[in-house]
């Protein structure tokens, strides 16, 4: 039996990929369609099926409300922060104001964690074809800038997927089994470590990391030792190549409204074909100086069809984005700052994600560090290749050569009197970290407090991020300000929080662990997981079905094709055993039982060789015994030269 490996995944806005260390090399995987890249799109088929992939995004266009991509941008987010970002996809988001977002498909909704588990299980699908086993076990990245509900919003997607978020690893130098949670790194420290590993030399590095929907940039320290210390991380989660698209859209649709008067974007389907041909542009643009987009028979009104015919120059496109790319400069400019380094002391820029090949974005990192990005790792796959180093490692245990040691991207505290956030783990502290701080009550005889936890870098505690609060009961009665109430945070290596209360003078104690910070508790993952494998079996039969009906349909066609080409070559009598297994799969093709199927194929193929040989004997062609293995009779003028050479 295989051993178990654990497996990394880059869970990617755009597209995702699955790697997984063999010896001493990462290796991608490719998926069912027999590629590296799998894009994070999941259709809902008319016919009920559901897609993920490549064969969900060849439908998009006439699918686009059932079509969802970028569901990344809404993973562990409530409504009110995702309005603005509504029009970049064509599906419905549905939700009150303060709830999780859940986007609605034919009147059932679904969370971003449900749907991000869907393109999780192909990957982990594929793993499983390649390697021979069932996999477990997995290292998920997800942007350096996620937050806790966030972060907890892709473990959640996982488990749904039918990965382990827990398990025991033996350590094989101390035989000890250590108890290990499934692990989240952040995706420019996976980075990192694909470009790093192998140097084995005392380096700053910035990696630069402008994906589909989220810009990273983190400072690491890699020393000799082995030892990848993360010193800064900064970045924007609302920035990334969904948002050059749509400002090439934008500009498209209205030069073809001027010209027109019909604005594309009301229209879903022409809507979609705009986002892909804008997609392609932009691509084209990165290695081409001009692109021309055209789109025959994008849309008609009462004159008849329309025609979209465009041409984009990069100086033009480079013009259009100018403001997108400003963004970029302040969170490398603060991770820099936090790290306490000048640019000129940075070694190396790594470059991550497929908005890096965009020369204007390469044009900046060499304004701002004064060298060029290094380019020597394939930016859409380095990230999932750190990964599943970083999987390996945690199953050499203590053996490993390399320690791994992130930081947490945003600060973290609670709420104290006049609604001020006291922060307790400032951002880019070293993580695992524990951290306690004493508190005490805001009124005589206060019989309990409320600890509400926030995230976030605002001094006022409403302006940041709530992610969880409990209440410490049984405080015993005093004046104001005498209860010490100790308050401890530990978050540990995945980024997420673990928060305690104690009241020092009774005992009493009260916690949290933020594990429900995407708004789903167990009982509802563990449905949505059953779902999932039921779907996927469901899948699975489905595709079974496809496929045998497909031979079916291709067989009849071959056959067909040869009695009209035979002629009157062919006798009805041969024809007639075959005629009738053709009306037999005929019959059942359409069916729902590809063993059914199966049967009458073979049949069909019994019956089809037993026509060829019957045939061949009769007529001597290639396929009858040889002439050299026949009696000669006297009076046979028949020359057989491979029995006179071989002879």
């Amino acid at each position: 039996m295989a051993e178990e490996k654990i497996i990394g995944i880059d869970l990617g806005t755009t597209n995702s990929v699955v790697a997984v260390m063999e010896g001493n090399e990462a290796k991608v995987i490719a998926n069912q369609e027999g590629n590296r890249i799998t894009p994070s799109v999941v259709a809902f088929a008319k016919d009920g099926n559901r897609l993920v992939g490549d064969p969900a995004k060849r439908q998009a266009i006439t699918n686009p409300a059932r079509t969802i991509y970028s569901i990344k941008r809404f993973m562990g987010r409530r409504h009110y922060e995702v309005e603005s970002e509504e029009k970049l996809v064509p599906y419905k988001i549905v939700g009150g104001k303060d709830e999780l977002v859940k986007v609605e498909i034919d009147s059932k909704n679904h969370t971003p964690p449900e749907i991000s588990a869907m393109i999780l299980r192909k990957l982990k699908e594929a793993a499983e074809a390649y390697l021979g086993h069932t996999v477990r076990k997995a290292v998920i990245t997800v942007p350096a800038y996620f937050n806790d509900s966030q972060r907890q919003a892709t473990i959640d997607s996982a488990a749904i997927a039918g990965f382990d978020t827990e398990w025991e690893i033996e350590d094989p130098k101390t035989g000890k089994k250590n108890k290990q949670r499934m692990r989240i790194i952040n995706e420019p420290t996976a980075a990192s470590l694909a470009y790093a590993m192998d140097k084995k030399k005392d380096e700053k590095i910035a990696v630069f990391d402008l994906g589909g929907g989220t810009f990273d940039v983190s400072v690491l320290e890699v020393g000799e030792d082995g030892v990848f210390q993360v010193r800064s991380t900064n970045g924007d989660t609302h920035l990334g190549g969904d948002d050059f698209d749509q400002v090439l859209i934008d500009y498209i649709a209205s030069a073809f409204q001027k010209e027109n008067g019909i604005d594309l974007r009301k229209d879903q389907m022409a809507l979609q074909r705009l986002k892909e041909a804008a997609e392609r542009a932009k691509k084209d643009l990165s290695q081409q100086p001009n692109t021309d987009i055209n789109l025959p028979f994008i849309t008609a009104d009462a004159t008849g069809p329309k025609h979209l015919m465009l041409s984009v120059s990069r100086s033009q496109f480079e013009g259009m984005v100018e403001h997108l790319i400003e963004r970029c400069k302040k969170p490398v400019l603060t991770a820099l700052s936090d790290a306490s380094l000048k640019p000129s002391q940075i070694d190396e820029i790594v470059m991550v994600g497929g908005m890096t090949r965009m020369p204007r974005v390469q044009q900046l990192v060499k304004e701002i560090f004064g060298k060029e990005g290094h380019r020597g790792v394939n930016p859409d796959e380095v990230v999932a290749i750190g990964a599943a180093i970083q999987g390996a490692q945690l199953l050499l245990g203590s053996k490993s050569e390399l320690l791994l040691l992130d930081v947490t991207p945003l600060s973290l505290g609670i709420e104290t009197l006049g609604g001020i956030m006291d922060v307790i783990i400032s951002k880019n502290t070293t993580i695992p970290k524990k951290e306690q701080k004493v508190y005490s009550t805001a009124a005589d005889s206060q019989p309990s407090v409320l600890v509400e936890v926030y995230q976030g870098e605002r001094p006022m505690s409403r302006d940041n991020k709530k992610i969880g609060e409990f209440h410490l009961d049984g405080i015993a009665a005093a004046p104001r300000g005498s209860p010490q109430i100790e308050v401890t945070f530990d978050i540990d290596a995945n980024g997420i929080l673990n928060v305690s209360a104690k009241d020092k003078g009774t005992g009493k104690e009260n916690q949290i662990r933020i594990t429900n910070a995407s708004g789903m508790d167990k009982d509802e993952i563990e449905k949505m997981r059953r779902d999932a494998e039921l779907h996927a079996d469901d899948d699975k039969g489905k595709r079974a079905v496809a496929e045998v009906k497909n031979e079916a349909e291709q067989k009849i066609f071959q056959l067909e094709k040869l009695f009209k080409e035979a002629g009157d070559k062919i006798t009805e009598a041969d024809k007639a055993p075959i005629v009738k297994a053709m009306e037999k799969v005929q019959s059942l093709k359409d069916g729902t039982d590809p063993a059914a199927i199966r049967t009458a194929i073979d049949e069909l193929d019994t019956a089809s060789q037993a026509m060829a040989a019957h045939m061949y004997k009769n007529t001597g062609t290639p396929g009858s015994p040889t002439p050299s293995t026949q009696e000669k009779k006297d009076g046979d003028d028949v020359i057989d030269a491979e029995y006179e050479v071989k002879k």
